[in-house]
Formats: C-alpha cells, structure tokens, sequence
C-alpha cells in the first residue's frame, strides 16, 4: 500500500475489552488479511503482527495486556489522562496531548486514571523485525518515502499533498510509502506521526 490509507476515529472497527475496563479501535494491523504472503513478514505464532496502530479508550484502572517481543509506544489523545506503574515501581504520567512513552510489552504495566476517562494513542512493533517512534507535529513536515507509517490529527485542519484533507479524529496509514510526501496544517493544529520502518 504504497499512498495513504485514510480513516476517520468514529468509523474504525471497535473492541471492547474482555475485563470491561474500555475499549480498542483499531486503525491497522499489517500484515492485513490481503498482505499475509508478505516475504518480509515470517510466521511468529506468539505476535500475529509486525506493527499495529490502535487508539484505546480507558475507562477504569488496570493492569495492560502483556505483548513479549513486542516495543509499544503510547501517547494521551482525549481526556485526563493515567499514571502507568510499573513493577519496579517506578511511574509517569501521561497526561500531556501528544506526548509520546515508550515501554517493552513484556513490562508488566499498570494503568491508574487520572480523571473520568483516557483516549490513547498505541503503536506496537515487533522487536525482533521492527521499529518505531512517535513524534508530536505543529507544523509542516517531509514524510519520507519507503517507510511505513501513521498520522492522526489532534486539531486543526492538516493537508497531503496528494490532495487528502485530514481534520480532528482523522488520520491516515501507509505501508512502504511510494514518494515523500508532505504534511501541513492550515494554520494551527497539532498531529502525531508514528514513523514505522523495519530494523
């Protein structure tokens, strides 16, 4: 999929979690069901992924899914935000929009709310094969070519430079992306921009 894929927050396909605690919309996890003979991807029965993208809502305290092999990234979107704990004891507060943390998978997380409810934004890769980072953007950048990738728009209204509009809650992803692109906002406006490439 070498130009973008654009989604919208409302349309993503929603999972809420077995323990009751919120809810995943899952924006892509590649290879899709299309990509599966993907020579760059081998068979690894314990990650049935080689990156994913996902906004989680959190609706209560607890304890996050464990993903061994697997480097996960996380940024607040909506909300008040949490505090993760760590089993060291150690902690930070992601209640800054759009303030990337990154953790192993395998690092036994908990979650404690700061307010009602927290939006997030997740990007997870696996170690082995993958890497990623998350940037927080106001202003225009050069996506770069060959490389895979996210957008998601916090605020403002942002523009492609194939034409693609992206206003709050949207976004767009890309795998092996054909040509640098540019990304701009019409005035003000914050986006992140997950930069996906494999090691």
């Amino acid at each position: 999929m070498n130009r973008p894929v654009r989604f919208s927050f409302d349309t993503l396909p929603v999972s809420r979690w077995r323990n009751g605690g919120g809810e995943t919309r899952e924006i892509i996890s590649w290879p899709g069901p299309d990509a599966a003979a993907d020579a760059r991807v081998p068979a690894e029965p314990a990650v049935a992924f080689a990156w994913r993208a996902s906004i989680a809502t959190i609706d209560r305290d607890g304890a996050f899914s464990s993903f061994p092999g697997v480097d996960r990234i996380i940024a607040l979107l909506e909300g008040d935000g949490v505090t993760l704990h760590n089993a060291s004891g150690q902690s930070h507060d992601l209640t800054r929009p759009g303030a990337p943390h990154a953790f192993a998978g395998e690092e036994a997380i908990s979650a404690a709310l700061a307010g009602a409810s927290s939006r997030d934004f997740n990007i997870m890769t696996r170690r082995r094969d993958w890497r990623a980072r998350v940037e927080r953007l106001t202003g225009e950048h050069l996506l770069p070519a060959g490389r895979d990738g996210v957008i998601y728009i916090l605020s403002g209204r942002w523009q492609m430079d194939d034409g693609t509009p992206l206003a709050a809650r949207e976004g767009a992803w890309w795998h092996q992306l054909g040509a640098p692109a540019r990304l701009w906002p019409a005035g003000g406006g914050v986006a992140l921009w997950a930069d996906i490439a494999q090691r």
